[in-house]
């Protein structure tokens, strides 16, 4: 737990640091757009690891801060919440494992290597909300499509800690409005 709040703070930092030199680097404009962007996203994702034991499909929901520090650099703040829906148990008709929840914090960036295509990178802390859950440490990489006012990726999400280890496979499509 020490390791992985540790592992947190050092993320939170390093996020701060970025973002506290790319402010300053900036100039402002009349014509340069608002670089502060929010954005309300929907996820889908197939479970992977040991959690595929007990749900076949995960659906959340997340806010999105996007901070453009130049055209091809954006650095994000991510929180939301993911429910992990529980399957059939084997040999128990009608009886289904527990829904399990995590609620993702996650500082990142977007880098983009063509116009609208990015590769994202985000590392933060899972809080798990069932009865005995743990804090994970989150290391999700991600391919996606934004513009302004949209933004579609697709992602890896590792969860681990406590000699527990999952993930999923997932994908996010979200409206972003300038703030």
């Amino acid at each position: 737990m020490k390791r992985v709040s540790k592992l947190i703070a050092v993320a939170i930092a390093a996020g701060g640091l970025l973002l506290t030199s790319s402010v300053n680097a900036q100039t402002s404009t009349a014509s340069t757009p608002n670089p502060w962007r929010l954005g309300i996203g929907v996820e889908g994702g197939i479970p992977t690891g040991n959690e595929k034991n007990f749900s076949n499909f995960e659906l959340g929901g997340t806010l999105r801060l996007q901070y453009d520090a130049d055209a091809r650099l954006g650095i994000t703040l991510t929180s939301g919440y993911y429910n992990f829906f529980g399957k059939d148990v084997p040999g128990f008709a009608g009886t289904k494992y527990a829904n399990d929840g995590i609620v993702p914090v996650k500082a990142g960036i977007k880098a983009f290597f063509a116009p609208e295509i990015y590769f994202g990178a985000e590392v933060g802390a899972g809080f798990e909300t069932w009865t005995g859950g743990n804090t994970k440490l989150i290391v999700s990489p991600a391919l996606g499509w934004a513009n302004r006012t949209w933004d579609v990726g697709v992602r890896y999400e590792n969860f681990s800690g406590q000699n527990d280890n999952y993930g999923l496979v997932g994908l996010r499509i979200a409206y972003a409005f300038g703030l």
